[in-house]
C-alpha cells in the first residue's frame, strides 16, 4: 500500500502539471481574442505614436514567445505581475482587494449547500421509496438545473422588492464598513465588536450565499441520499438494530457517520464550483469581489491581471482539493492503493 507521504508528494507534483497547463492556455487566449489593452487604456483618440510607447513599455510588441519566457520568468520568483491599468498597480495586491468578499461569499455559500443537502439526503435516504423519497429528488434535480443569474434575481424580486426584506446588491452597507483586519467582513464586525456592521453584513450575504447554496445543494442531495441507502443496508447496521440501539443513535453514530467518507471529495470538487459560481452570483448581486473584478478585466484585456488572477485560483483551488484529498486519505486508506 502506498504511504500517505507519497501519497502527498504524487498529488503536488500532479497539481504543478496541470497550473502549468492552464496558465499556458490562459497567456494565449488572451492574446488571440480581438482587441488591444493599451487602446482600452487610452481609448481610440489616442496617437498611433503614443500607442506605440505604451506598447514598448509594457512589452507588448515583443514576439509572443519571448513575452511568454518573461511571464513564467516573473511567474517563478513569485511575481505575477503589474496591472496594465489602474495605476499599474501589482497584481496581488489587486487580487487581495477583492478576494476576501469571494471568499466570504463561498464560505456562506458552501455551509448552506451542506446543510441544505445533508438535511434533504438524509429525508431521502430514511424514507427510501416513499413521497419524500420522491419530492426530495425532484428537489435536487430541480435546484441543480437552475441558472445562477435567473435565480438571484428572483431571490431579489420575492425578498428585496415585494418583501423589502433583505438588500438586493452590494456587500454592506457604507456607512458601517468596520476597521479593515481580514477584509471579511463579518469577521471583521466580530473582532472589533462592531454589531451594527456584523448584521449589515449578514444581511447583505443572504441573498447570494442562499442562491449558491440552494443551486449546488442538489448533488449533496443525491449523493447523501444514496450513500446512506448504502451503508443503511450493510450487515453492520442489521447488527445494530438486533442490539436494540436506538434508531436515531444507529442513523447519526453508525449509519451517516460512515455515508460521509466518500462524500468529502466531493465537498472539495464544490468548493472549486462554488469559485466558480461565485462569478455569475457576484454579477448578480454588484457583489465587489474577485468574479467582478475578473470580468472587469477581461473586458479591458488587462492581460497580466487576468493572467495572475487565473493562476492565483488555480493554485487556491488545488490547494483545497489537496486538503480534501489528504483528508480522504487519511480517514479512508483505500485511495492510496
Amino acid at each position: 500500500m502506498t504511504s500517505l507521504k507519497t501519497y502527498v508528494i504524487t498529488r503536488v507534483l500532479l497539481t504543478i502539471p496541470m497550473i502549468f497547463i492552464l496558465l499556458t492556455l490562459v497567456f494565449f487566449v488572451m492574446r488571440v481574442l480581438p482587441g488591444n489593452p493599451v487602446i482600452a487604456m487610452v481609448g481610440m483618440k489616442a496617437s498611433q505614436r503614443y500607442i506605440k510607447q505604451l506598447e514598448h513599455e509594457l512589452r507588448l510588441d515583443k514576439p509572443l514567445w519571448e513575452q511568454y519566457v518573461d511571464y513564467l520568468n516573473r511567474l517563478l520568483h513569485g511575481d505575477l505581475g503589474r496591472s496594465m491599468i489602474w495605476g499599474r498597480r501589482p497584481v496581488i495586491n489587486e487580487i487581495m482587494d477583492h478576494f476576501p468578499a469571494t471568499l466570504e461569499l463561498t464560505v456562506w455559500g458552501f455551509i448552506f449547500s451542506v446543510l441544505l443537502g445533508l438535511a434533504t439526503g438524509v429525508v431521502a435516504g430514511v424514507k427510501e421509496g416513499g413521497k419524500m423519497d420522491f419530492a426530495m429528488r425532484v428537489y435536487s434535480i430541480v435546484v441543480y438545473s437552475l441558472f445562477i443569474p435567473w435565480f438571484g434575481m428572483v431571490l431579489q424580486l420575492i425578498f428585496g422588492v415585494w418583501l423589502h426584506a433583505l438588500p438586493v446588491g452590494g456587500r454592506i452597507n457604507p456607512l458601517l464598513t468596520p476597521k479593515h483586519i481580514t477584509g471579511i467582513y463579518v469577521l471583521d464586525s466580530m473582532l472589533t465588536w462592531n454589531l451594527p456592521a456584523l448584521s449589515s453584513s449578514i444581511r447583505h450575504l443572504m441573498l447570494p450565499s442562499l442562491t449558491l447554496g440552494i443551486v449546488l445543494s442538489g448533488i449533496y442531495t443525491r449523493l447523501v441520499r444514496s450513500s446512506l441507502i448504502e451503508v443503511l443496508g450493510q450487515d453492520f447496521i442489521r447488527a445494530c438494530k438486533s442490539r436494540g440501539l436506538p434508531e436515531r443513535s444507529i442513523l447519526f453514530k453508525h449509519g451517516l457517520k460512515n455515508a460521509l467518507i466518500p462524500i468529502l471529495t466531493m465537498m472539495g470538487l464544490q468548493f472549486a464550483l462554488l469559485l466558480a459560481g461565485a462569478v455569475l452570483t457576484e454579477t448578480t448581486f454588484s457583489w465587489p469581489g474577485i468574479g467582478t473584478f475578473l470580468m472587469e478585466r477581461i473586458e479591458y484585456r488587462d492581460f497580466t491581471t487576468v493572467q495572475g488572477t487565473v493562476v492565483f485560483y488555480a493554485i487556491f483551488v488545488a490547494l483545497i482539493s489537496l486538503i480534501v484529498d489528504l483528508i480522504y486519505a487519511y480517514i479512508d486508506p483505500r485511495v492510496r492503493y
